[in-house]
């Protein structure tokens, strides 16, 4: 009936309106620390109006792996084109802090890796699993967020990062 059809639609506007409202939700606080032990508070993640990709992984995550890897090796191109800080964020547990370094040291990351042992801030930006990304825009707005990773995902995400750069 249209009443049901009406009340569908609006349900619809709503849920697409929190969606976009939580896209658009500030970086919150946590407080991480890099592979140095140096602490790090997330809310000041900043990159001098620059994107900053987040992306969580866990070192026993193959999809994690194959998508750092994809990223890795074309970082530095990234970086140069659009001014993006990528960084990955480990929710292994803090027993396995050394593992993490060594498989950064070992795959020679060119990017920041930080430690979110208690998934503070995973839980925070509502990552339900790993891999989970998101884009911050220069103003510290999450903007874009993605579940998961296919091989090929890599560009969707540059191209995500072009566009907010381009804006």
């Amino acid at each position: 009936t249209f009443t049901k059809a009406k009340t569908i639609l609006l349900a619809l506007i709503a849920v697409i309106g929190l969606a976009t409202l939580q896209t658009r939700a500030a970086v919150p606080s946590a407080m991480l620390s890099d592979l140095d032990g140096k602490t790090v508070d997330t809310a000041t993640l900043g990159n001098e109006g620059h994107p900053v990709v987040l992306s969580f992984f866990a070192t026993w995550c193959k999809p994690c792996m194959r998508e750092l890897k994809a990223i890795s090796g074309q970082y530095e191109d990234w970086e140069d084109e659009t001014g993006v800080e990528f960084i990955a964020v480990s929710i292994d547990d803090a027993q396995d802090a050394d593992k993490v370094r060594s498989l950064v040291l070992s795959n020679d990351w060119p990017f920041r890796v930080l430690l979110d042992p208690n998934e503070d801030l995973r839980r925070a930006l509502g990552a339900q699993l790993v891999p989970y990304t998101f884009i911050v825009d220069g103003k510290g707005n999450v903007v874009y967020s993605h579940a998961g990773y296919n091989d090929g995902d890599e560009a969707h995400l540059i191209d995500q990062i072009r566009a907010i750069v381009n804006k």
